[in-house]
């Protein structure tokens, strides 16, 4: 990763401190929200380099936005979404993995990549939309 200045280890803290996926408006708007002085480009530059570093995960919202989270698990995964509070479950998907794997035999393909994200409502959001 670059340096570690002043303006990334903000970036880094609010990160840490959030619990669901943060877009890097968002995130550039909590850092500036704790009094920092930051430019979006180095809250951008911040992330892809995490990203890179594998210290992240990004994913893109509805709007093909990417997003950004530390996540607990550093081995792959995949995540259940809440697309009204943002609430984030990380899960196992046995399922995708083997169902990727064999569509790359099928086809003669090998080192299969590939990323899950499942959105839906939580039942808290989903309580709340039946009151």
């Amino acid at each position: 990763m670059q340096r570690m200045t002043r303006q990334r280890a903000a970036v880094v803290e609010v990160l840490a401190d959030s619990e669901e996926f943060r877009t890097a408006q968002e995130l550039h708007d909590m850092v500036r929200g704790q009094g920092h002085s930051v430019g979006l480009a180095t809250v951008y530059r911040t992330m892809q380099a995490m990203v890179s570093a594998g210290e992240v995960d990004v994913l893109r919202n509805a709007e093909g936005e990417a997003m950004y989270r530390r996540c607990e698990r550093t081995e792959h995964h995949h995540h259940l979404l809440c697309r009204d509070c943002g609430r984030t479950e990380e899960i196992d998907a046995a399922l995708v993995e083997q169902w990727a794997e064999s569509v790359g035999r099928a086809h003669r393909f090998s080192n299969i990549e590939h990323t899950a994200e499942l959105f839906g409502t939580c039942a808290d959001c989903a309580a709340d939309e039946d009151s």
